[in-house]
């Protein structure tokens, strides 16, 4: 194995970060391959992600920052469809890192992944959370996500992603990805991403090509 697949991670804040490291962990492993995840913006929200993100790219275009083999962005829906949210983020990519770019927009908000597969959900935690019809109110499944951890006895500390890495390692990805399609989204792109790169890897051609 050669060296580990370089990962930067833009998400809005400390829940999104603690969900989405870790699934491109799991990923990563399950592919094969190593990873090393640098977090470059995971606080302030989706106004400072995206402002963050703009400063990045500059600082990559000058050489002020090395350019990463994955450029992970991940920003919630809120009240807008996942094709316009996603539309969204890819219009503030440049060009040169549009092939490496895995966009996630989690629909409506970062929560719903947290309780996208219910049975595990409960096998963690210790309850089982009821979703119920989606709606895009703010809040509303950080609201679900609290009460679920607190039913299971849980004091109330960071509200349920303090479960979010044995969440995401017990997850079973296709029941999941049934119930959310942006989160089977997101993990189908990683997984085709890291395949091209370990691919590429193995290629003398490519590899003869990238020391010129």
């Amino acid at each position: 194995m050669g060296d580990p697949i370089a990962v930067d991670l833009f998400v809005e804040d400390r829940a999104h970060e603690e969900f989405i490291r870790p699934m491109i962990n799991r990923l990563a492993h399950e592919e094969h391959t190593a990873v090393s995840v640098q977090v470059r913006s995971a606080r302030g929200g989706h106004g400072r992600a995206t402002e963050e993100l703009s400063l990045y790219q500059r600082a990559v275009k000058v050489g002020g920052v090395t350019a990463p083999d994955i450029l992970v962005v991940a920003i919630d829906g809120n009240c807008n469809r996942p094709a316009a949210a996603r539309s969204g983020i890819e219009n503030q990519i440049d060009a040169r890192f549009k092939a490496c770019t895995v966009i996630a927009c989690p629909d409506p908000h970062i929560e719903r992944w947290y309780l996208a597969d219910p049975e595990s959900f409960a096998a963690v935690v210790g309850s089982r959370p009821r979703l119920g019809q989606k709606k895009c109110e703010r809040g509303r499944y950080k609201a679900i996500l609290s009460q679920a951890v607190a039913n299971a006895g849980h004091p109330a500390t960071l509200g349920g992603i303090e479960f979010a890495r044995e969440l995401v390692q017990a997850m079973d990805l296709f029941r999941a990805g049934k119930t959310e399609r942006t989160l089977r989204d997101f993990v189908q792109d990683v997984r085709s991403v890291m395949r091209q790169l370990s691919r590429g890897a193995s290629d003398p051609g490519t590899q003869q090509g990238e020391e010129r």
